[in-house]
């Protein structure tokens, strides 16, 4: 059974910085694609970051420039470093996982995905 579990969030002031990680356990490959995602209270889940097993990334417009996602294949770990945080960063973040590509597939739309996380808070104040 696959498993994703993310850690890493916290409390921070704004301009500060996290490192999200997400680590897999359950399964004997890396997966293809993964991915962060995070949904603020009353909105819906966002796509911020993606990556596939060769390193090409996707990033959302409000994520450019300041997340960046990279993978630790060997050790089957997701991380995303997020700098310079804004209290509209506030939200919960979970990681995404999956091997199967659809036709149209978009690496930020949540539905691509059929493995998730727990989330981790986090939470910018000003």
């Amino acid at each position: 059974q696959v498993k994703l579990v993310e850690s890493g969030g916290g409390s921070v002031q704004a301009g500060g910085s996290l490192r999200l990680s997400c680590a897999a356990s359950g399964y004997t490959a890396s997966f293809d694609y993964m991915a962060w995602f995070r949904q603020a209270p009353g909105k819906e889940r966002e796509g911020v970051a993606a990556i596939d097993r060769f390193g090409n990334t996707d990033y959302a417009t409000s994520a450019k420039g300041r997340f960046t996602i990279s993978q630790d294949i060997a050790k089957s770990t997701l991380v995303l470093q997020i700098n310079s945080l804004k209290p509209e960063d506030t939200a919960m973040y979970y990681c995404a996982a999956e091997n199967r590509r659809t036709r149209s597939w978009a690496p930020l739309r949540s539905s691509e995905y059929s493995h998730w996380g727990q989330g981790t808070q986090v939470t910018v104040s000003s």
